[in-house]
């Protein structure tokens, strides 16, 4: 099961109000495990961030004006989510933001939800714990995520914290693979076990004189019902 987990940062809050994405970050989960095959782009937005919105991500105007423009960026991008499940936190905002995006390249371009689905993970903070703070630093207290590296937000770190949080939040483990230290121990451990046992003594329980009368009774009964088509039998019963 291939996830993405992806974040923006954006010049504002509304789109509609011509804001525009200036930073994308993504993580892919592959059977969820990270596989470092990541995706991290500043943007240009063609447009002054708001003082609002710096404040948040800390990235000017000046920074982000030799960035590529989301035109340039924008295929890679998204064949990079193509064909997988996007893990967001507070989806609407990222997906809105996205197909504002796409909207501005043209009707070819149709919208994020064409080429992928999209799984919400505040949708399911809610469901889990209703009537409580369900935000991603909320989120990060209740089930024990460092976040202390967020002084500001960023979409390639907030992308991992959130990978950590949703994990925690729908169970279950999160890495299955073994380095080769520890795949040495089970190999050991296993062999080990096996040395002792070929030393242990089997105990054999003799089948009664009764037993075995009844066990070939039910033999011929079975051979009589099939037609005499059971030859698995045949050496045990003549």
């Amino acid at each position: 099961m291939r996830q993405i987990v992806l974040d923006t940062e954006t010049t504002g809050l509304e789109p509609k109000q011509g804001h525009r994405i200036i930073e994308v970050g993504c993580i892919e989960l592959i059977n969820r495990s990270e596989t470092n095959q990541n995706f991290h782009q500043y943007i240009n937005p063609e447009r002054d961030v708001e003082d609002g919105a710096f404040n948040i991500h800390g990235l000017s105007n000046e920074f982000l004006s030799n960035k590529p423009r989301f035109s340039d960026v924008a295929q890679e991008f998204i064949e990079y989510v193509r064909g997988s499940e996007l893990i967001i936190h507070n989806a609407p905002f990222d997906v809105g933001f996205i197909n504002s995006e796409l909207k501005l390249l043209g009707k070819k371009w149709g919208r994020l939800e064409d080429y992928c689905t999209v799984f919400d993970t505040l949708t399911l903070a809610r469901e889990k714990h209703p009537g409580r703070k369900n935000n991603l630093d909320a989120l990060c207290k209740r089930y024990e995520v460092d976040n202390t590296q967020r002084d500001l937000h960023g979409a390639l770190l907030d992308a991992k914290i959130l990978v950590d949080v949703y994990l925690k939040m729908t169970g279950g483990q999160t890495n299955l693979s073994f380095d080769s230290n520890e795949l040495e121990s089970i190999k050991k451990n296993k062999s080990d076990k096996h040395k002792n046992n070929r030393h242990e003594k089997l105990v054999v329980i003799e089948p009664t004189e009764s037993e075995l009368e009844q066990h070939h009774l039910l033999l011929k009964s079975i051979k009589e019902k099939s037609g005499g088509k059971c030859i698995w039998i045949e050496n045990e019963i003549d």
